[in-house]
């Protein structure tokens, strides 16, 4: 007996609805926050995104996931994700909305 059939049994009556329903992330959320930071190389603005102790395909799949909503091009180097342009407002509301924590740093 798994643990809906246990809440049928308690509660006959509730039926449940999407708000009820935990959110399912694709990727490992972990408990301490993702740097988010900005920085200039050779003139040009970057976002800058560290932090993230997940397995690297997830860290992978996160990283497409940011470059995808924000049509903007990027990387991943030494654990670290570099998306082109600043864009730290869009990226910690995009990982919020996802349940990651996220810490603006510097500016």
């Amino acid at each position: 007996m798994d643990l809906k059939d246990q809440l049928k049994n308690l509660f006959p009556e509730h039926t449940p609805t999407k708000e009820d329903q935990p959110v399912i992330s694709d990727v490992w959320l972990q408990d301490a926050p993702i740097i988010c930071k900005y920085e200039k190389r050779k003139g040009k603005p970057i976002t800058i995104l560290e932090g993230y102790t997940g397995a690297d395909q997830d860290f992978k799949i996160l990283a497409k996931e940011l470059k995808t909503k924000l049509s903007v091009g990027g990387t991943i180097k030494n654990e670290t994700i570099i998306i082109q342009g600043d864009y730290r407002d869009k990226i910690m509301e995009i990982l919020k909305k996802k349940g990651f924590t996220v810490k603006r740093v510097g500016g």
